[in-house]
């Protein structure tokens, strides 16, 4: 059968096919199970926020002021170790015309939300306790967490680390998670911003154990099945590859049946895995940048994202040492913002300064860019170019990603870009079917 259609030169080209209709449907009815597969293993990205860190405060230590007290100290930080923007930007490097609004915008951004995400951690930071007093502590965690979410001093993700699923301290573990999660119904229900976080996993039957802890506390409160997630901690060299050569971290993800939102490195358990000595422990040391790639090809695409771990120099003492400890984070931080690693841990309140410094900066310098080549590709959406969505969908990504963490400002983007947010969101996170291109 013809059809007829018009060149760019008015003629009239005649369009023949040899293929019927039905060899199209058949291939369709035999990939259909691929569709669904896709769909299914690789749903994308939530389009979220996702925090730039997270914060892990011990549980014996966590209470109502911890929030605030890590801006202030981090605010303290910087009066007494780079006063004003042009000595910060000295220590760090920064460009003369970021210094200012980089400057400007870490300070707000302390006295505003200090920190994006906080781990009350039972695990290594707390250490074995007597049961009574675990009980305890998770059960304050509970009501200090809830409490925060009700006031709105809350950080926009809280949530506990509980011990992990190895014998020993296994039932310990689950009796922490029930705690909390009881607590946190008791004082009025699960907050939006609840994030829990499994640690030294190595068996994706762990990661399957968790998910039935799960199911059966959302089916004894009545809560919608799948409402609680949780976060994997890769910190084995078994996490990342099997005994028989695949890689496990993978295995997880599809064994927490769409429950998991983060793959989160641990620096040095990792590293101490593999045998590497203390001194040379760190997240940017060979070991560390395998693990942390394969992670990333195993999370592409399923929704889960993946967090950079942290380093143990902390920025204290004499200013000199400070400003030393404050460059190595800032180098870090930055480093893994140019790989994609979104995320990462802060160990001290002295690292939010370098935190937000390396995230502002990040975001500032590219912004221009990032704007124009949005605004091009915009432009030509509905015409006659066809370009890469996946282009627009990096794009307005890393503007969402700048507006969330507070690098940029909703005016200066829609000025830039004349879009709004909704506009941002629908490049960052298209349809599958905008991916597909189809020729009838």
């Amino acid at each position: 059968m013809g059809q007829g259609h018009q060149d760019l030169r008015g003629r009239q080209e005649k369009v023949t096919t040899s293929l019927t209709g039905a060899v199209g449907e058949e291939i369709s009815a035999s990939l259909a199970p691929v569709d669904a597969e896709l769909e299914r293993r690789y749903p994308g990205d939530p389009g979220t926020r996702q925090p730039v860190h997270t914060v892990y405060v011990p549980g014996d230590a966590f209470d109502a002021g911890t929030l605030r007290s890590w801006g202030d100290r981090a605010l303290a930080a910087l009066d007494e170790h780079a006063p004003d923007a042009a000595s910060f930007a000295a220590v760090l490097g920064l460009r003369d015309d970021l210094a200012q609004p980089v400057y400007d915008r870490v300070r707000a951004k302390l006295e505003r939300e200090p920190v994006e995400d906080l781990r009350v951690d039972f695990e290594d930071g707390y250490g074995p306790r007597p049961d009574a007093e675990e009980d305890e502590a998770a059960a304050r965690a509970a009501r200090l967490v809830a409490r925060a979410y009700r006031d709105g001093t809350a950080a926009p993700y809280m949530g506990i680390r509980m011990k992990c699923m190895e014998a020993p301290v296994r039932d310990r573990g689950i009796r922490t998670l029930d705690i909390f999660l009881t607590g946190l119904m008791e004082a009025g229900g699960l907050p939006g911003g609840l994030v829990l976080t499994l640690p030294k996993v190595t068996y994706a039957e762990q990661v399957t154990a968790m998910v039935r802890l799960l199911e059966e506390f959302e089916r004894a409160h009545a809560l919608e099945p799948g409402r609680i997630g949780f976060e994997i901690q890769i910190e084995t060299s078994q996490s990342i590859l099997a005994t028989d050569g695949t890689a496990t971290v993978a295995r997880m993800i599809q064994a927490a049946r769409g429950r998991a939102t983060g793959l989160h490195y641990g620096t040095f358990d990792y590293s101490a895995c593999l045998g590497v000595s203390a001194a040379y422990q760190a997240s940017d040391h060979p070991a560390a940048d395998h693990a942390k790639a394969v992670m990333q090809v195993a999370a592409a695409g399923t929704g889960v994202r993946v967090s950079d771990g942290s380093t143990n120099v902390l920025p204290v003492g004499p200013t000199p040492k400070v400003h030393d400890a404050w460059r190595l984070h800032h180098g870090l931080t930055r480093r893994a913002l140019a790989r994609a690693y979104y995320q990462g841990w802060d160990m001290h309140p002295g690292h939010l300064p370098t935190r937000y410094a390396a995230v502002f900066a990040f975001y500032r310098e590219g912004f221009e860019q990032a704007a124009a080549r949005l605004v091009a590709y915009a432009s030509r959406a509905g015409g006659d170019v066809m370009d890469e969505p996946a282009t627009a969908k990096a794009l307005s990504g890393y503007l969402l990603r700048g507006l969330d963490c507070g690098a940029l400002d909703v005016a200066e983007v829609a000025r830039a870009t004349g879009l709004t947010r909704a506009d941002l969101e629908g490049y960052a996170v298209p349809r599958r079917a905008d991916l597909t291109v189809s020729a009838k």
